[in-house]
């Protein structure tokens, strides 16, 4: 009686690895966003202090209220220079503790040039609220209600583009997008996460 044997496979044993999956077109979520935009903005008072003692030290300003336009101009430079250099990697440091990316909408590293874009394009976060206080000669707190309001607003306007970006992304040909940990980064994290716990 003879044993019966199913036929040896004929499935190639050296095929190429899959592809990685395609990059989400879609944003992170609104709430992940707004909490790094809050992180990169207490960050940001590091930025402020450090350039503004470098300033007055050059310029030798005695009086907070001194040069204080030229002081203006030089941080929206200084911002510019930090934002478009860390752009131009993938992310800040605000970016990557909340695992965000930015790229092009190919999906590629941004350019310094299209950096400086989204730059100049997100200060549409500021700019027409400050204009409005500064029209009308509003309080401070006047001012940081229509702040808060406007950047709520500008926020949620994300609900409606067809990948939930930001309106200041869509017109700069850029687009956030979630960032996996590397494997060797998450052995780490669990490996640190573990020695607290022990």
């Amino acid at each position: 009686m003879t044993t019966f044997r199913p036929p040896a496979s004929t499935v190639p044993t050296d095929l190429p690895a899959p592809l990685p999956a395609p990059l989400s077109p879609m944003a992170p979520p609104l709430r992940r966003r707004m909490a790094c935009w809050l992180y990169e903005g207490m960050l940001m008072f590091g930025v402020v202090f450090i350039a503004g003692y470098l300033f007055s030290t050059l310029t030798q300003t005695r009086h907070g209220l001194d040069n204080r336009h030229a002081l203006q101009a030089f941080l929206f430079v200084v911002f510019g220079i930090y934002f478009t250099w860390f752009w131009s990697r993938g992310h800040t440091l605000a970016m990557k503790t909340w695992h965000i990316r930015v790229v092009d909408r190919a999906g590629q590293r941004l350019s310094q040039p299209r950096a400086l874009a989204r730059y100049v394009l997100s200060w549409l976060w500021f700019l027409p609220p400050l204009a409005v206080a500064t029209a009308f000669a509003l309080p401070m707190g006047e001012a940081l209600v229509i702040l808060t309001g406007w950047v709520a607003v500008w926020a949620l306007l994300s609900r409606f583009h067809p990948q939930r970006q930001f309106l200041h992304d869509a017109l700069a040909g850029t687009r956030l997008i979630h960032q996996e940990i590397a494997p060797h980064a998450r052995r780490r994290k669990k490996a640190r996460e573990q020695a607290q716990r022990d």
